[in-house]
């Protein structure tokens, strides 16, 4: 993949220029880059002066803007995908025929069919019935929609009914005994 990392220490500014998406972030600690290994590296020199006090939270601060660059770079070169399934007699899931919006349609037990409209950088696919996932360009948007969907009918502890993530494993309450 084609990704291309611009820097620009006056301003502060990091740019990553993917194939998907570009994205900035406004820095608060200066940036080392060897060109030959292709390597950033967080230094723990802030761009402004610091009291000694703050001297402490640097750290915690260079870990922040790492993951957050970090971040940057996987949203910008691929796609984020979550895939979730539905567990229980007559949970479904299809997408909306009559709506003219990218559109899912649940069944999940309630007297009701429950809508999610899919916003516009967010795309879905059903693989089945009960096994549908989300992707898009941004994290925050593909998990927030996720766990959204998700809170609609979270898995209960004692048949296990539910919206679940793929890899997720419910364990089960005994229940009375008689």
């Amino acid at each position: 993949m084609d990704t291309s990392v611009f820097y620009c220490e006056k301003k502060k500014f990091l740019t990553v220029v993917g194939p998907f998406n570009r994205k900035s972030l406004k820095l608060k600690l200066k940036l080392l880059i060897n060109e030959k290994k292709k390597i950033l590296k967080v230094s723990s020199i802030p761009f402004f002066s610091v009291s000694n006090s703050e001297k402490k939270k640097l750290k915690t601060l260079r870990g922040t803007i790492v993951s957050l660059i970090k971040q940057i770079l996987i949203e910008t070169s691929t796609l984020i995908l979550q895939k979730l399934k539905l567990h229980g007699m007559g949970y479904r899931v299809f997408f909306a025929e009559n709506l003219k919006e990218n559109a899912l349609v649940f069944k999940l037990g309630y007297s009701h069919s429950v809508f999610f409209k899919l916003s516009s950088g967010l795309l879905a696919s059903c693989f089945s019935r009960t096994q549908f996932s989300i992707f898009g360009t941004s994290y925050q948007d593909v998990t927030q929609l996720a766990a959204f969907i998700r809170s609609t009918r979270t898995p209960e502890p004692y048949k296990g009914k539910g919206v679940l993530y793929e890899n997720e494993k419910v364990t089960l309450k005994e229940g009375k005994k008689v």
